[in-house]
């Protein structure tokens, strides 16, 4: 298969690492790309002690992509992020410029949000209950976090990020994500209305490749062709 010039950094999700998303890299593979999977922090083969949920992954993301373009020398760099993946890759959005399109499922809107639905989901209830009666224990999360590792959670917030970003941004959500629901992309594009949100119906957390593989390849792979520098697209018609 020919090159068509571009690369795509996949981002995997919390506790998996670069293999989980190997799928992902033979589809992008099979239409030209090149592809990094890097084990995010913590995860896999890379080092660090802590995932810091885009805080320090931010400094990574940008060091792949100076990576790329010294090594790969790619017309484009895309970017795919599954789960706390597409999360990292959203937040690195509020400095990284350089990518030319990139695609998450099933981020979180902001870490405090998705606390909600973890003290709830421990609870079986809705997010509800992390943001009233247990509201005190996330608060406490936020000032452990800040005095035990100087890390400051307020500011993973995907969110945010977009709401600020030029970088097209592209969102797929399955409508039955009982990990991480869909409410958080919903949260997420509506501070940017140039955002794009692909609601998968019957579909559970970053499972759109599994229900709807044709559909989840179309509208990807067309995501970054239109995205992809004008004389690079002559190159990706060839290729394809």
């Amino acid at each position: 298969m020919n090159n068509n010039g571009n690369a795509v950094i996949l981002l995997h999700g919390l506790a998996d690492n670069r293999v989980g998303m190997t799928g992902y890299a033979e589809l992008l593979l099979g239409r030209g790309f090149s592809v990094l999977m890097p084990d995010a922090r913590a995860h896999g083969t890379s080092g660090g002690k802590l995932a810091t949920f885009g805080l320090l992954e931010s400094e990574d993301i940008h060091r792949w992509l100076d990576w790329l373009e010294q090594n790969d020398h790619p017309e484009c760099i895309f970017g795919l992020g599954e789960s706390m993946g597409a999360a990292l890759l959203l937040q690195s959005l509020r400095s990284e410029t350089r990518f030319c399109a990139v695609a998450g499922e099933s981020p979180f809107a902001s870490f405090r949000e998705i606390g909600y639905d973890r003290v709830g989901q421990f609870f079986h209830t809705g997010p509800w209950l992390g943001r009233t009666v247990l509201r005190p224990i996330i608060e406490f999360a936020f000032v452990y976090a800040r005095w035990k590792y100087n890390l400051d959670f307020e500011r993973v917030s995907p969110e945010n990020a977009v709401a600020a970003t030029k970088t097209p941004v592209f969102l797929i959500h399955g409508q039955a994500d009982s990990n991480i629901p869909v409410r958080h992309s919903r949260l997420i594009a509506v501070r940017n209305p140039a955002v794009p949100l692909w609601e998968v119906p019957n579909t559970d957390h970053c499972g759109a490749i599994g229900t709807n593989p044709g559909e989840f390849s179309e509208k990807l792979i067309r995501w970054f062709d239109s995205h992809a520098s004008t004389q690079n697209r002559l190159a990706i018609q060839a290729v394809h």
